[in-house]
Order: C-alpha cells, then structure tokens, then sequence
C-alpha cells in the first residue's frame, strides 16, 4: 500500500537542496521510507555518463556520414551540418539539464511536459504515452547489427539475413534485461567503454591518413579537403534530411534524466555528467568526421553508406582490420540496443504504476526477475514490427527518419514549456539551480520548428531518401503517432469516464517498500467527487 501526497497542484519547482515535503525526524516509517529510497539509488557519476554515452554512441557515427555526404554534395556542407546538428544537440543537453535539475526524478520529458501543459486535462500524458508505446527507438541499431555482422563475415546483405541478425540482437538484449538488471547495466558499461575506445582507435586512424600512410595508389588517394564546397546542394530536403542524420547520432543527451529517481545526489549528478558525455563525445564526433574524410575518398564514401567506417580500416589498415571494425561497430549498436530497451522498457513500466495503460497492473510488475519484463517486452514487439516490415532498402532510413521526427515535436513543447515558464518565472516560482539561458531555449525551440516543417518540402530530382516510400511519408506516420496518444486520450480521459460516471484523479505516492514518490490516476465515482 502507498501513501499519498497530494493532488497534482501548480506547485513551485523544486530546487536544490528542498525536500518536497517535510520530513519529521520523530516519523520513524517516515525515515525508514527515506532510507529505502536512497538505497535504490545505485546510478552514480560514473553510470551517469555510461548511460548518456551508450544512448548517443550507438551507430550514427559509424553509419550516417555517407549519407550526409550524399545529401549535402559536399565535404565542407557536410562537416557544417555536424556542427549545426552539434549546437542543437548542446542546446538540448542545456534545457534538459535545466528541467532535470528542477524536478529530479525518474520519467525525463514526460514529468516537463505534465508539470507546464495542464489543459485540457491529461492531454499531455495521453498524447506522451502514444509517443511512447508507438516508437520502436531500438530498431535502427539493430538493423545496422546485422549489416555489420556480414560484413564482417564477407556475407552478402540481403532483406532477411540483415534483419534476422537484427532480431536475434535485440531479442538477446530483451532476454538479457529482462533476467538480469545488474548484468545489463555491467554490460553495457563495459560496451560503452568498447565504443570510445573504437571511436579513439578511428581518430588515431585520421591522423595516420592525414600523415599520408594509406594503403591505397598515390591516385586513390583522397583529397577531400582541397576543394572542400565542391558539389554543395542547395536543396533544403537535402539538408534537413542529413541535419535528421546528424541529430539521430546524438539522440540520447536527456537519457540520465530518465533515471533520476535512482541516481545519487542526482542534481549534482546530472550537473556533471551530462555536459561533460555531450562536450566529449562532440569533440570526438567531429574528429572522427574528419578521419574519414582523410582517409576515404569522396565517392567511396558515398558509395559505401553506413559502411564508411570499413572503408577507413580498409584503407588505413587493410582487409583484416576492416573485418574486425565491422565486429566493433556492431558490438557499438549492441550496446546501444541494450542501453534504449533498458529506458524505453522503464518508461512503459511507469506508465502502467501510473495506471495510465489499459492492464496497468501487467505493465508495472517487476515479475518474475525483478526487472520491468512486460515494459522490456512491450518495445521489443514494436521495434521488431517497425524493424521488419518497411520494403528492402528502405529500412533503415524509414526508423532513423520515424524516430527523429516525432522526438522534434518533443523537443519543441518542451523547449516553448521553458520559454513559458522564463515569461512566468515569478507566477511558477521557477528558480532551478541551473538555467539553460532564453536564448539557448529559443534556438532550441526554432531548431526543432525548422526540423518540423521542412521535411515536407518535395526534394529535387535524386535526394529521396526512400527508393520506394514517399519522402513524407515518416513526417505523416511520426504525426500520426502523436495523433493516436490523443485519440487515446479522449478514450481513457473523456469517453469512458463519461460512462462509466467517474473522473480521473491524479495523485502523488509513496511506496510504502522503496520510498519512491510517483504519480498515479485514480477513478472516483462522481458521487464521491466532493
């Protein structure tokens, strides 16, 4: 049984330093409670940046420079897009960190947006819950899994052998989350450690081209540096599209806000941790984009896709190296496989403790292993779904795509939640122990309209992304997930409480075991409402 807390209310964020309620030294359940809590707090400074590191380094930067390069024309549009795609992704490091810092518990973007969008009434969490539910965020990784796999085993890619070796890699993952919580969190700590040791290995290999020792004929070499904007695009499609691949590499800067409630001391934490994985890991970004193009001639790059980073071991190193890369740069899209089902997993899990899904109480059980394995679960079945039916070739670009943008349309309420809250700052009593600063939310918040509205212009003649998919066509599905959280909104908020004369309560718990403090909806009959 838990205690409660309170209805939901227009409360001052918490800052620093304040308990949200006050403690009696004398409570003795009291105290017990708040031990139990700080027990459960495991994910220290170390973990932190693991879980940040192994979000965002998964297989972006091993597999979207190609085609950045493709859709840009240029080495010198290309390497300005990262950049871009850098300053965006600092930007929301900034106004996360700004948000977790003020309400420093577990659920990241889903806790921002309840806390400033309350009308109409549970709208938000409806239309959060689709965005959810609906995304099979771990199903780009484990495409590229596969395609690594048989590179490295000299076995040609085809639709299924790609994706068989994707399925079996994020069936794995699940398995392992699902019985083993401390095994997973050591495994994908020791892959996180894998993926910047390959990422340096990849810098030094830069150096060595830059150096001119190449395993290629003086007229094979690259000089991709010499007339750096030659062949830039113009094509607005061709830009956002490629800044949509430069984004998907950094996906992951908000991941440590989504387990708050098990970090230590998390304010001060996240205050460490997030900027310090987002500066370093930027750094290494681009020095790893200049590698390649040291190292791989421009039409090598193109041509070769999301294997540009083969083609660099090839070159620098030769065929053997390049075979053993293929097997690091999959265990990299493991890692990350293992990091996104962990959160998403999580998320789906406190979604039902809520009693915001249909079967709450299946969702929110940490039967049979003490692990979320029905929230595991729910994810695996729709990142397998969205991993295996798009058509041959089309795949990979249709997850990257499906994923970014519905996450653009995130990030910009909660960027213009922030905005509010600094034009109302005295009203909300908003003083979080940091501030991201209105011009960083600003530019946040027009880069995510920017990354909203211009997918919809038609590209010219070459630069769909899709062979066979219209290029629209992860913009209308990506709204249509948004759209489904809202038609399941006016089901479970509106319509049946109707029927079923009653209305939904939200109110704040404690868990009687652990001492967590969660929000959860309740139904009182309307006859009991006063």
């Amino acid at each position: 049984m838990s205690k409660f807390l309170g209805s939901s209310s227009k409360e001052a964020a918490p800052t620093e330093g304040e308990p949200k309620y006050a403690l009696s030294e004398e409570d003795s359940q009291v105290g017990q409670l708040q031990r139990a809590s700080e027990a459960k707090r495991q994910i220290g400074i170390v973990s932190a940046i693991f879980l940040i590191v192994n979000r965002v380094i998964g297989t972006g930067i091993f597999a979207t420079p190609g085609s950045i390069l493709a859709l840009s024309g240029s080495v010198g549009l290309s390497l300005f897009i990262w950049v871009a795609g850098m300053l965006i992704a600092l930007a929301g490091t900034a106004v996360y960190l700004e948000f977790g810092t003020a309400i420093p518990k577990n659920g990241g973007e889903k806790n921002y947006l309840e806390y400033v969008y309350r009308k109409p009434k549970f709208l938000t969490t409806g239309l959060y819950t689709g965005y959810v539910v609906l995304l099979g965020w771990a199903s780009g990784n484990s495409v590229v899994f596969g395609e690594y796999i048989l590179h490295a085993a000299q076995v040609e890619v085809d639709r299924w052998n790609q994706r068989g070796i994707g399925l079996a890699c994020i069936t794995t993952a699940f398995l392992i989350h699902a019985t083993s919580v401390k095994w997973g969190i050591r495994l994908q700590n020791f892959l996180g450690t894998v993926k910047v040791i390959i990422i340096l290995i990849i810098v030094v290999a830069g150096w060595v081209a830059l150096g001119g020792h190449l395993k290629l004929p003086e007229d094979e070499k690259p000089h991709n540096f010499s007339n750096a904007f030659e062949g830039t695009t113009g094509s607005a499609y061709g830009v956002v599209t490629a800044l949509y691949n430069v984004i998907w590499s950094y996906i992951g800067y908000s991941n440590a806000n989504y387990a708050l409630s098990e970090t230590k001391n998390p304010v001060r934490t996240l205050k460490i941790a997030a900027p310090l994985a987002i500066g370093v890991i930027s750094v290494l970004y681009m020095f790893v984009n200049i590698a390649y193009f040291a190292a791989v001639p421009k039409e090598e790059i193109i041509a070769a896709r999301r294997l540009v980073a083969a083609s660099l071991f090839k070159n620098v190193f030769g065929g053997t190296a390049e075979r053993a890369l293929s097997v690091f740069v999959a265990l990299s899209a493991f890692g990350n496989v293992l990091s996104v089902i962990f959160s998403q997993g999580r998320l789906v899990q406190e979604l039902g403790r809520e009693g915001i899904l249909p079967w709450s109480r299946f969702w929110a059980s940490n039967r049979p292993f003490n692990a979320p394995t029905a929230g595991l679960f729910e994810h695996w079945l729709v990142s397998v779904i969205v991993m295996l039916a798009p058509p041959p070739g089309d795949a990979y670009n249709f997850i990257l795509n499906l994923i970014s943008y519905p996450l653009a349309i995130i990030n910009a309420f909660v960027a213009l939640g922030l905005i509010y809250l600094y034009l109302n700052r005295k009203a909300w009593n908003w003083n979080p122990p940091i501030s991201a600063t209105l011009p960083v939310v600003v530019f946040f918040f027009l880069s995510n309209i920017y990354l909203i509205i211009a997918p919809f212009v038609p590209p010219e003649e070459g630069q769909n992304v899709y062979n066979d998919l219209p290029y629209w066509i992860h913009c209308v599905v990506g709204f249509g997930i948004i759209f489904a959280g809202g038609v399941y909104w006016l089901i479970w908020a509106v319509i049946l409480p109707k029927i079923g004369g009653y209305e939904l309560v939200q109110e704040t718990v404690v868990d009687e075991i652990d001492g967590w403090e969660r929000n959860v909806f309740f139904k009182r009959p309307l006859n009991k409402a006063n």
